[in-house]
């Protein structure tokens, strides 16, 4: 039985036989049981945004991250981004003040990174769905298995792309990538309690990308949000 998700077409052929696998079946039927006693975030047509917004060949820069925020109205599909309007969380503002740091930027309104996502930066959350008001709810019922699987993807199928692994998960997903193909930065995680500790601050890594993009040949990314 074929249970692939809508999920944009480069995706959906280095994947394919992700989908057939045991491990996503489940997954599948975990959430269908777990929609019918929660909530679940992000919305069903939002889970696969990093995909579906940034395909394989396009992707230059990835950004992983732990699981969806678990509030209502926040998660967006993309690692660290909220929707328009809603106000941002702890770690996506030190993110945004490293940023407005490193290029003088004034910080932004919207906490909205579709902007990165559509130039090449891939946000991805190593769990793509969480329980309302329960971080890392879906973190065993096989989503990791599927995002390790896109980022050895990422790494056999692309060239010179800049993984940036904030914290301890992130970094633990360093055994995943070809070092002799691509470029691996690494810091604190920016929320409050490692930024605060002088783990995040200063470590330039918006500016550091793309000087690394631009030796490579490649346009660098505008990391501007209004």
């Amino acid at each position: 039985m074929t249970v692939e998700p809508k999920i944009e077409e480069s995706w959906k052929t280095v994947l394919a036989d992700e989908f057939q696998k045991e491990y996503f079946k489940n997954i599948k039927k975990t959430l269908v049981e777990e929609k019918e006693k929660y909530r679940i975030f992000p919305p069903s047509n939002q889970i696969f945004s990093a995909y579906n917004t940034t395909p394989l060949h396009n992707v230059k820069v990835v950004i992983i991250g732990q699981d969806p925020y678990h509030g209502v109205g926040q998660a967006n599909g993309l690692c660290f981004s909220v929707r328009d309007g809603v106000p941002h969380p702890p770690s996506l503002v030190n993110i945004f003040k490293e940023l407005c740091e490193n290029y003088g930027y004034t910080y932004p309104v919207s906490g909205d990174l579709m902007p990165w996502a559509k130039q090449g930066v891939f946000l991805l959350n190593a769990t793509l769905t969480v329980r309302e008001n329960h971080a890392n709810s879906h973190k065993d019922i096989g989503w990791q298995y599927f995002t390790d699987a896109t980022i050895k993807a990422i790494s056999d199928n692309c060239e010179k792309v800049v993984f940036l692994l904030w914290g301890g998960f992130a970094k633990k997903k360093m055994k995943l990538i070809d070092t002799k193909k691509h470029i691996i930065l690494t810091s604190g995680h920016p929320s409050p309690l490692s930024a605060n500790r002088g783990y995040w601050f200063g470590n330039q890594h918006f500016l550091k990308t793309n000087e690394l993009l631009t030796n490579n040949g490649l346009k660098p990314i505008d990391w501007r949000i209004e």
